[in-house]
């Protein structure tokens, strides 16, 4: 029997699970701060940018832990305590993320000599963006000669190379956390202190499900995990072998941080020029590689593992995800070569790898893309929208909800001929229920309403020239879909900088909706979710009537 949604939320309960969840954070910036000092040998700036949220992650952390841990009798976290103790971890984890890039100076900050208030908030909120755009691997920045004081000399040709190397791997380390899930990682620490992973799984993770390869949570989170671990360590080895080329310039931190973009489909690099800066069709395939990786269930990677072939090849998902992605390439390609008049492996390199790095939502550019012609643009919209597989690092609608979509379509499409035909839906084999349906298009209809309101909402935000109808549909879908770059003035040749401060808290309340897939985080400002659990009363509300009867009694003895 499903849980009944007006059971009383426990807040105890999500205090503990915020309190596990910056704790958890906490370890991943404490070996960027020392490996910070070590790169950049600055002690200094180091001690300025990580100690505070260092600090604060450890005493807000464990004081939610200690306070709640004794009062959570049964700690079984039931549905709706995992939904929204998932939707506020996030911002919570990003406020911390957020500060070492404007305490280290990457943007400005209290510590580097703001001009005035106007811009200290204006580095507080760029530092916020890029902070949300790491932790749900959107990989759209902010950092540019306009932001950055550390680019404003206009001396540096390299903006992003030249910040401090400390705040670029915990830039890429938040995108490698991100990926997996960074409350998934907080339960798998400390997983004997709450039950109800599953839960947290499916508030947390992406697609419209969540398959258990093993019988408990915590040991299917341990293998995904591993598989995740194990295709990072490979990629940065192979990227930094290929740095021996005397025609590749990949050292060791290179290959280290798009080894930790890659996987998560993150996209952040450490060059303005993203992958183009290497310019070698070797890196560009590794990189295409393991971005393909990345859009594949982690399920199915792990049959692969196990050598189970059959449960691979007869998966729909996949076989549609390989086919988009193929049939998107090829004709990007003939597109490139017939409107650029260049040649078919130039066009074939070009067009396979953005099909696959927009397609995974990885974000990786190779090429200016948004100068490509209209026909290849709107492929990449298209594939913004979509994404890749469920139970994947990817962003965007999923695969799955796109096929099921279609095949509940055509089943009423053939009803019109045929109104006495009973036609299951099917997917792998398994019947798929009305229920699952009806939530795939709940998702589906949520989706198109907020992107359309969103689209309405920034084209009042933002009235200058940059601003065309092409721009703010891409910018939403590329923000919603967690992809990062966008189409016409913030393609791959451009960041998000010159935006409104007020465009950037938009733009990362979407990346944050896009990657809790909208349910998660709507669902706290649903009226029930805060209610008594007898008659809905807000309970906020609740105990202001109540105070307000107290003293109304008092007054009348």
């Amino acid at each position: 029997m499903k849980e009944v949604w007006v059971v009383d939320l426990r807040k105890d309960v999500i205090g503990l699970i915020v309190g596990i969840t910056l704790i958890a954070i906490s370890i991943p910036m404490l070996i960027a701060f020392i490996l910070g000092l070590i790169l950049d040998k600055n002690l200094e700036n180091t001690m300025k940018a990580f100690l505070i949220p260092l600090i604060l992650s450890v005493l807000i952390g464990f004081s939610l832990f200690f306070r709640t841990r004794y009062k959570v009798k049964d700690r079984n976290v039931r549905d709706r305590e995992a939904f929204v103790a998932v939707a506020l971890a996030w911002p919570a984890v990003v406020l911390v993320g957020a500060l070492p890039y404007w305490l280290g100076g990457m943007f400005w900050g209290p510590f580097n000599g703001a001009p005035g208030a106007l811009e200290l908030i204006r580095g507080f909120v760029n530092s916020w963006f890029e902070s949300m755009s790491g932790f749900t691997t959107t990989g759209a920045t902010v950092i540019s000669p306009q932001t950055s004081p550390v680019c404003m000399t206009g001396i540096v040709d390299d903006c992003i190379y030249s910040q401090s190397k400390g705040l670029l791997l915990w830039r890429s380390m938040t995108q490698w956390l991100g990926g997996m899930g960074i409350i998934m990682l907080g339960m798998l620490i400390l997983s004997r202190l709450l039950g109800g992973g599953m839960n947290i799984a499916r508030a947390e993770l992406t697609g419209p499900t969540y398959s258990k390869i093993r019988p408990r949570i915590q040991e299917t989170a341990l293998v995904l995990w591993g598989i995740y671990i194990l295709f990072t360590f490979l990629e940065a080895l192979i990227l930094f072998g290929l740095g021996f080329h005397p025609d590749i310039n990949m050292d060791l931190f290179d290959a280290v941080n798009h080894a930790l973009t890659t996987m998560p489909s993150g996209g952040f690099g450490t060059h303005d020029a993203s992958i183009g800066y290497y310019d070698s069709a070797i890196v560009e395939a590794v990189i295409v590689f393991f971005m393909f990786l990345t859009g594949v269930n982690f399920t199915l990677i792990y049959f692969a593992m196990i050598r189970d072939w059959q449960k691979l090849w007869s998966d729909e998902e996949l076989k549609l995800y390989a086919f988009v992605l193929i049939v998107a390439a090829l004709f990007m390609a003939v597109n490139l070569a017939l409107s650029f008049e260049i040649g078919l492996g130039e066009s074939f390199r070009r067009g396979i790898f953005q099909a696959v790095s927009i397609g995974t939502s990885t974000g990786y550019s190779s090429a200016d893309f948004a100068a490509w012609p209209a026909f290849s643009t709107l492929i990449l919209l298209f594939l913004m929208v979509i994404g890749a597989s469920a139970g994947s690092t990817s962003g965007g609608l999923k695969m799955l909800r796109l096929n099921l979509a279609i095949k509940a379509g055509m089943r009423e499409l053939s009803r019109i001929f045929n109104p006495h035909q009973i036609k299951k839906i099917r997917h792998n084999g398994e019947t798929i229920s009305d229920e699952r349906l009806w939530n795939i298009f709940g998702v589906l209809i949520l989706w198109v309403l907020l992107f359309m309101g969103s689209c309405l909402i920034i084209a009042l935000l933002e009235r200058g020239e940059n601003f065309d109808m092409q721009t703010i549909i891409s910018v939403v879908a590329a923000c919603l879909g967690n992809t990062g770059p966008a189409l016409g003035s913030f393609g791959p040749s451009n960041t998000y900088a010159e935006m409104h401060f007020s465009t950037l808290i938009m733009t990362s309340v979407l990346m944050w909706l896009g990657r809790l897939e909208l349910l998660t985080v709507l669902i706290l400002i649903h009226p029930r979710t805060w209610s008594d659990d007898k008659t809905g009363e807000l309970t906020f509300f609740k105990n202001i009537k109540n105070r307000f009867t107290d003293v109304l009694n008092k007054f009348r003895r």
